[in-house]
């Protein structure tokens, strides 16, 4: 039995299974010793470069990556299965990690997964050599020859950070050393090649500044695995150490001194796991498992991991899910694979790319290394009660039915749309004379190191914020709908339903956020079921909104060369959209945190697990192409013993044939985040589900801290 203990919510702990030495490097890499040490040399100054502040943006991009790739520390960390490190602290601020007088200037990107699984199978050096070839081609215009001269020393800096790796392991690592002489510019010809080759990219990339998810890991990894099992190269206990070492690897950037904040570990290196292939063959297998194993025993919250499931995915699968959800962290969420092929296919996308999607490191889906992606989230809460009541105006909205309350609201959603349309139109498109259009340069947002591992740029001479990449996505995100839906369901009932009140006492009411009505207001909100609770009457309100949302997306369709797919979200910004809420029509006081994502407001669901499922399936899923999220928090209590795993591998099947999208379990106990709130460095290594990323507990600030232990703790 191991001396290491790590955080569970499940009373028979976690499992050892991995060697004491990877234990202890997982737990000093989870209390923040490699963080702090990148902070300690967090970026690399550019100021001794002679006139470097009066040269073009990509000049000066070009020369950081170059000097990136020359000076940045290398860290070798003994037994390590896979070398290459991000050790700049700065870029852990979303920045290229280099300074000119003191400051950071260059923006980095996330919100994307790169093509690390053709990196594996072809390596870098093709690309270098197309890139090679575009430029001998004649007819170039100015800005893709510069496009493409920066590929060229973007893949050179590249390989002088290779070659210093293959220096500094030379005595150190020799046999990492010769793994690493293979990848990532050659393709991988065994399993832990094919590991080092998606470590050394995603560490040169992290190192870079971009946070990129991995997507599809036992993919990639499993031919390798099952031939070299088969050929003795290597065992299922050897793998499994490699894969932990490569996990651990992943918390590189976890602080010992996190400051509080939205919480650490939101760097956006999802996985992707189990689901079909190209040919429509499930995936999962010995390499799902194998990874599956490490996060079941160590708490590594820091690549969130979604499960595709569909009606084919295996008993053991379902089984060693719920097992590690039990433990807490909110490592796991789930897909509902065969609505998002739909759904995907539906919007247009190619059905054979389709089967391979994978997400942005949250859930909005998108197909891995192909796709450029940007979300724009509003709150339709605040829309609907400042913009359709106008309760901030001093006279009000007046409506005399709820028919005309809802077309109202419809047309202010359609309008909220369009000008998210409008604004990323002008943004990133140009006309042409003949009235088509081409893409805008953005000459102050050089991005080439992403670039390089996107498909479509190197072949249009464009970068991934030019409309390089061979889908541009700007998803349109609605927020607060639950919130909407329940305030609409209220007024439809006090005012048109039982005449409780007029439309305009409540609007004043409303204004006045209730004061003086404590009675009308307890009616408002103990009186109705609202969403969440499996009543097809209030749930109907919700469904509607999102129905409305999607209508008014599905409108800016084909009118650009940009993908405008409908999504869900709110990302805690519930938090921060309180201070501009008011008062609600079904009784909750203004700047009250209200419902995450597309989950329940908090309190209004009282039924359990089930039934918010159940509410949420009925919402339009297919439409909303990009993902909608459903958050569940569940009592350890409820999960217990043998009939608790049965409960959650119920729970996967029937988010699955009710036709969820995305759902994220949690197994939380609020006591348990109680103690942690005043006895923090007691529970350093606690990780919850945060929205679209875990983080440790004592990393989040109080209001988000408060968010988390006031979810509803569901039964099943």
């Amino acid at each position: 039995m191991s001396s290491i203990l790590f955080d569970s919510a499940c009373a028979s702990g976690r499992p050892v299974r991995l060697s004491e030495a990877l234990r202890q490097w997982a737990r000093d890499s989870l209390r923040g010793r490699y963080g702090d040490e990148a902070y300690q040399y967090d970026s690399i100054a550019m100021d001794d470069i002679s006139g470097y502040q009066d040269l073009s943006p990509i000049d000066q991009y070009d020369l950081a990556i170059e000097r990136i790739a020359r000076e940045a520390p290398l860290r070798y960390v003994p037994g390590e299965p896979v070398s290459g490190a991000a050790t700049l602290g700065a870029a852990l601020r979303h920045y290229v990690p280099v300074r000119l007088k003191g400051k950071l200037w260059l923006e980095s990107v996330s919100h994307l997964t790169l093509d690390f699984a053709g990196v594996v199978a072809e390596g870098l050096e093709p690309r270098h050599q197309l890139v090679k070839a575009r430029l001998a081609e004649a007819d170039l215009n100015a800005e893709e020859r510069r496009f493409l001269e920066s590929a060229d020393r973007c893949f050179n800096a590249m390989r002088c950070y290779h070659q210093r790796y293959l220096t500094f392991l030379a005595d150190k690592a020799p046999e990492n050393a010769a793994r690493l002489r293979q990848v990532p510019f050659g393709p991988a010809r065994n399993f832990r090649e094919a590991l080092q080759s998606v470590w050394f990219t995603f560490a040169f990339a992290r190192l870079c500044g971009n946070w990129p998810g991995i997507g599809r890991l036992d993919e990639m990894l499993q031919p390798f695995l099952e031939r070299d099992v088969q050929d003795g190269a290597i065992t299922m206990e050897e793998a499994r150490e490699a894969l932990a070492g490569f996990m651990v690897k992943g918390c590189e950037w976890v602080r010992g001194d996190t400051p509080p904040g939205s919480g650490d570990a939101q760097n956006y290196q999802n996985l992707v796991l189990a689901g079909i292939d190209a040919e429509g063959r499930e995936i999962a297998g010995a390499a799902t498992r194998l990874i599956l194993d490490v996060v079941e025993e160590l708490p590594i919250g820091d690549f969130p991991i979604t499960l595709r499931l569909n009606e084919g995915t295996p008993a053991w699968l379902k089984e060693q899910a719920a097992r590690i959800v039990r433990h807490g962290g909110g490592v796991l969420a789930f897909y509902n694979e065969p609505l998002i092929l739909r759904a995907l296919t539906s919007f247009g996308y190619d059905p054979r790319e389709v089967r391979g999607f994978a997400n942005d490191g949250c859930w909005e889906t998108q197909i891995p290394g192909r796709t450029h992606f940007r979300y724009f989230p509003f709150d339709s809460l605040n829309l609907l009660l400042r913009k359709t009541l106008r309760l901030g105006d001093e006279t009000p909205a007046h409506f005399d039915s709820y028919d005309d309350l809802r077309e109202a609201f419809r047309k202010d959603m359609e309008a909220r749309v369009e000008a998210i349309f409008e604004d990323n139109r002008d943004r990133l498109l140009e006309r042409w004379p003949d009235g088509g259009w081409r893409w805008a340069r953005q000459p102050g947002q050089p991005c080439t190191v992403v670039s390089l591992l996107e498909r479509g740029c190197i072949e249009s001479g464009r970068s991934y914020r030019e409309g390089g990449a061979v889908y541009t996505v700007m998803a349109p995100h609605i927020g607060g709908a639950p919130d909407a839906g329940n305030s609409l369901y209220a007024i439809s009932r006090l005012c048109f339903e039982e005449k409780k009140v007029s439309f305009d006492r409540l609007m004043r009411v409303l204004q006045n956020n209730w004061e003086g009505e404590e009675a009308l207001r307890q009616y408002a909100l103990r009186r109705y079921t609202y969403y969440g609770n499996d009543r097809d009457d209030a749930d109907a309100y919700t469904a509607d909104v999102l129905s409305m949302f999607a209508d008014s997306v599905e409108k800016l369709k084909g009118r650009t060369p940009i993908l405008f797919p409908a999504g869900v979200s709110t990302f805690g910004r519930q938090i921060g959209w309180a201070e501009e809420r008011g008062a609600t029509p079904f009784g909750r006081r203004a700047g009250e945190i209200l419902s995450g994502n597309t989950s329940p407001t908090p309190g209004t669901d009282l039924a359990g697990a089930t039934a918010v499922i159940a509410s949420y399936c009925k919402g339009p899923m297919e439409r909303l192409v990009n993902g909608a999220a459903l958050d569940v928090k569940l009592s350890p209590s409820a999960v217990a013993g043998e009939n608790g795993l049965q409960a959650l591998m119920s729970l996967m099947d029937g988010f699955l044939a009710l036709g969820g999208y995305f759902v994220q379990l949690d197994v939380l106990d609020a006591e348990t985040l109680r103690r942690a709130q005043e006895d923090p460095e007691s529970y350093r290594t606690l990780s919850v589900r945060v929205s679209g990323w875990n983080a440790r507990f004592i990393t989040l600030d109080r209001d988000w801290q408060q968010m988390i232990i006031e979810r509803t703790q569901y039964g099943i």
